[in-house]
């Protein structure tokens, strides 16, 4: 399931050839602005790589009408052709004692239930069923979020994070150092969260949402 800064770029690439379009107007067939794409905008001005957003991604492949691992097989990578069973939880359940571990994984009992998804059995991710519109307009109710607890968290990442307070939520990661996380709502009514990192007990990268 995970894609690497270059992969990503090349399917994006391979996916505008494909459909006979430029970068440029794939962008701009996804309602983003058209230069989203361009060489230049893969480079930030401090010199680290620049990843498109996961909305971003999304908007292209609702465009393009191509899913995911369509997408992965442009960008090179193997896609399982297999569909396995990943644990899933109601996001609401999802700060109580007894379900993770120190280290963000899955601790599977009774109350979890599971999905199909299309992954390997090596990979090891979950699944986390939204309710409420708490990140309205991005993700709506029952839609279901593809977790990793092993892949690399990047700012502009959507991510799952548990506090020590016992809240576990899903935002975006706005900026992270080693005194403050700044944790931004999906919501534009929710005001962004700045937390210590020592009030995080662990940060899992969103891959995917599934409705």
């Amino acid at each position: 399931m995970q894609l690497s800064y270059y992969e990503i770029w090349r399917g994006l690439e391979n996916l505008a050839a494909a459909k006979g379009l430029s970068l440029s107007g794939m962008a701009a067939k996804a309602g983003l602005d058209p230069t989203s794409f361009n060489k230049s905008k893969r480079i930030g001005s401090d010199g680290r790589k620049r990843w498109p957003s996961t909305e971003s991604m999304n908007k292209v492949f609702q465009a393009m009408n191509v899913t995911v691992f369509e997408f992965m097989e442009l960008a090179g990578v193997p896609c399982p052709k297999n569909k396995q069973t990943i644990p899933l939880l109601g996001l609401v359940k999802a700060g109580r004692e007894g379900y993770f571990d120190t280290d963000g994984n899955p601790i599977i009992n009774d109350d979890w239930d599971g999905i199909e998804f299309p992954v390997s059995k090596s990979d090891n991710i979950y699944a986390l069923e939204v309710s409420g519109n708490s990140m309205w307009p991005v993700y709506r109710e029952g839609d279901k979020l593809i977790v990793s607890p092993e892949a690399e968290v990047r700012e502009n990442d959507r991510v799952a994070v548990k506090l020590t307070s016992g809240e576990v939520m899903v935002k975006e990661l706005a900026h992270k150092s080693a005194k403050q996380i700044e944790l931004k709502s999906l919501n534009p009514t929710y005001e962004p969260i700045v937390v210590s990192p020592s009030d995080v007990c662990w940060m899992a990268r969103v891959l995917w949402v599934s409705q």
